[in-house]
């Protein structure tokens, strides 16, 4: 049995549900990923990029980018983009046909003595209800924007992981490696790339890639019970710019993507807010220094030195110029001294 979870809504950087776990079941679940992970890895396709060492953001990104600039034979040949976003990916993954593939998984390539062990806690975690008696946190209000296809509550009892455990990232990840094989392998698509529920393919002949959507639907359906998103089936030429994970992806150039500028700004006119009503605290430097590098460190991998540079200087009030400088180019804050009459 496990315990009670505390639910919340976070509205950055979109508005979703989130489960927090236990301590107690954050130990198991980390137990069972880092038993797991390395049998994993031996079968998830270099191009799943969530959730796994030495992949990510940037790497997808930049694998996408590669992909497009060598299918476009280095931009010089016509070549197009699907992008294809699957609908309430992690509300509507269902738990048996995970739980049996896994049970098959475990069973044919796991030999160690804890194997019973192993896939009993799994299923404890893949069926276990976090809705139920869980801790709610902020106000009951707070679900009132969100729709009820994002909301677990309102999940099909055999159906849903919630967002915010190391499982339920993990586990999405193996429930869709059957379906990244099915591209890469049986499709023989080589210029795929996926980050959760976030897929791109590119390909030279753009009537294939439109037929493409039918068989992949199909697969979805058949196999895994999920549908794509209707209103995010993307389908253009390289030029136009393709939208990935924050950023949009151009010929020799990467920008990024108008939601990050929105909460780089936004983040500028809280931290101006403190430092035009007093002197800032050493801890409220720190997180000034905090928030502006976190954006500043993930900006300066693309083509936004301008950007960065106009998004300082025209909006950062000076009382933050006088405790804190630039270093490397608009590339990260330093402060200045770390005395304040503040505590």
């Amino acid at each position: 049995m496990l315990s009670r979870s505390i639910a919340f809504v976070l509205d950055k950087p979109v508005k979703r549900e989130i489960f927090a776990a236990d301590f107690r079941d954050r130990i198991v679940h980390h137990f069972s990923i880092n038993k797991l992970n390395p049998y994993f890895e031996k079968v998830f396709i270099d191009d799943s990029y969530a959730c796994r060492v030495g992949k990510g953001t940037h790497f997808g990104i930049n694998r996408i980018a590669k992909f497009i600039q060598e299918c476009s034979d280095k931009y010089t040949r016509d070549c197009y983009v699907l992008k294809l976003d699957i609908q309430g990916f992690f509300l509507n993954i269902n738990k048996d046909i995970l739980y049996e593939s896994l049970l098959d998984f475990v069973t044919r390539e796991y030999h160690h003595k804890d194997r019973a062990l192993l896939l009993s806690l799994c299923e404890k975690v893949i069926y276990n209800d976090p809705t139920e008696n869980c801790i709610i946190k902020g106000r009951k209000g707070d679900w009132t924007s969100l729709p009820k296809s994002k909301s677990l509550f309102n999940s099909k009892a055999d159906c849903g992981l919630p967002i915010g455990n190391l499982t339920s990232q993990i586990f999405a990840n193996f429930y869709l490696n059957g379906f990244d094989h099915f591209i890469r392998n049986t499709l023989d698509i080589r210029n795929y790339g996926r980050y959760v529920d976030d897929f791109v393919i590119i390909h030279n002949d753009r009537h294939y890639l439109k037929e493409l959507i039918k068989i992949i639907e199909d697969y979805l359906h058949i196999r895994l019970g999920l549908k794509l998103h209707p209103r995010k089936k993307y389908l253009q030429h390289y030029s136009k710019g393709v939208p990935f994970l924050g950023t949009i992806i151009l010929p020799n150039r990467i920008y990024i993507g108008n939601r990050t500028k929105s909460n780089f700004y936004q983040s500028i006119v809280v931290h101006n807010k403190i430092a035009n009503d007093h002197r800032p605290t050493v801890i409220e430097q720190r997180k000034f220094q905090s928030s502006m590098n976190s954006y500043l460190g993930l900006l300066k991998h693309y083509s936004t030195y301008r950007l960065r540079m106009k998004m300082l200087w025209k909006h950062l009030s000076p009382y933050w110029w006088n405790l804190t400088y630039l270093s490397g180019g608009y590339a990260k804050f330093v402060l200045k001294t770390r005395r304040s009459s503040g505590k």
